[in-house]
């Protein structure tokens, strides 16, 4: 599958490649570990050239010192932990490789009776640690981390998390993790590149594609809930400001509410867009605490999950659209089917977009310096000092 677009990772930051099955991530990262030749591309990492089509450059994979952690460990099996480590080990005298494989192993808390245990008797968050140790003992100049942590179980998972992070404050290198689990880039990458069909939809942190994502595929794939219908009537009376008609799903009416949002200048009127809002830019008010612009809203449906509540309201003003709200503290547990209420819009937060996808995905791609057109694309610097 060809890709179009251009990536960065810096020394030291976690680059998330995000996307449904088919996006083209596998394929990026074959190609960043010489194991997938592009038919146009370039990559860079530090001063060196690993690939660049144009010039004849083609660097294989035994050249270009990557890590590789997978998400089924790929561990020898006849092999015990201290072994598998050591394969990667063989450009040092044999003397040396046990003492190295030891001093890694030890680096991702595997203790001295778990490293003399053969795959089949460790548990798969003790596999994945001696898939780490081998990728680091490898001293690469780029980690690539494929799904590693989706065969494991949650506890697992969350130890794991902590010792990549504990092992990227010492990491002055580039590390690209693909992930189906949004949560887990969200928790662990300083970037993420959301993908799609082979296309690299936007690049950004977590924070900034939540919050305004490009269009609205990109909001679909960033698990956006909150995302609606509507008509762009223009500017507001408010400097800044354009006015927002929220359709209900059924057409555009005069009887649909208008919002007053923040206004980019970007969109023409009469046109319609898909709009979104984070869950921060709303609040739940008791039936009591109304204020006015407030709107009045029922509780659906409320799922108690320890420290917060899921909540699907129904608007009034807007029949037939269900509003996602994830609450904290104490007042949400008074939350049940049938709550009356009202729920605050903060209309600085609404992020407004474009319906037509494609000419988004022009923007878009435009916004990222150019197009082009291989199986990756992508400069990535090496350590620093």
């Amino acid at each position: 599958m060809p890709l179009l677009g251009s990536l960065r990772c810096e020394p030291g930051e976690l680059l998330a490649l995000v996307g449904p099955s088919g996006a083209g991530k596998t394929s990026l990262m074959r190609t960043l570990a010489g194991l997938m030749r592009p038919e146009r591309g370039r990559v860079v990492v530090g001063d060196e050239t690993w690939c660049d089509t144009a010039q004849g450059v083609w660097l294989p994979p035994q050249r270009r010192h990557v890590g590789l952690v997978f998400q089924h460990y790929a561990l020898m099996p006849h092999l015990d932990a201290l072994g598998n480590v050591a394969l990667s080990l063989l450009h040092l005298p044999h003397s040396q490789r046990k003492a190295q494989a030891q001093h890694w192993l030890d680096h991702v808390g595997l203790s001295d009776e778990l490293q003399s245990r053969r795959p089949a008797a460790l548990s798969g968050g003790q596999q994945q640690r001696v898939a780490v140790a081998r990728a680091l003992a490898r001293e690469p100049r780029l980690l690539l981390l494929d799904e590693p942590f989706s065969a494991v179980d949650q506890m697992s998972r969350q130890s794991l998390y902590r010792l990549l992070a504990d092992l990227r404050r010492e990491l002055a290198i580039p590390i690209v993790l693909v992930t189906h689990d949004l949560n887990e880039a969200r928790l662990l990458a300083d970037r993420m590149a959301v993908m799609d069909g082979g296309q690299i939809l936007q690049v950004g942190t977590p924070a900034s594609i939540h919050q305004a994502p490009r269009n609205a595929r990109v909001a679909d794939l960033a698990g956006i809930q909150n995302r609606f219908q509507g008509t762009w009537l223009g500017t507001a009376d408010s400097p800044g400001f354009g006015r927002l008609r929220w359709s209900a799903g059924q057409g555009d009416s005069d009887t649909c509410p208008v919002l007053t949002v923040r206004d980019k200048n970007k969109l023409l009127v009469g046109h319609a867009v898909s709009w979104i809002i984070p869950n921060d830019g709303m609040a739940w008010r008791a039936l009591d605490e109304g204020r006015e612009g407030d709107w009045g809203a029922q509780v659906e449906e409320a799922r108690h999950l320890g420290d917060t509540t899921l909540a699907l309201l129904s608007l009034y003003a807007v029949p037939g659209v269900r509003l996602s709200m994830t609450l904290t503290g104490a007042h949400r547990q008074a939350l049940q089917a049938g709550t009356r209420g009202w729920v605050h819009l903060d209309a600085e937060r609404v992020h407004v977009m474009p319906l037509d996808s494609a000419a988004a995905l022009g923007q878009g791609l435009r916004d990222l310096g150019g197009t082009h057109s291989a199986a990756a694309a992508g400069v990535l610097p090496g350590p620093q000092g």
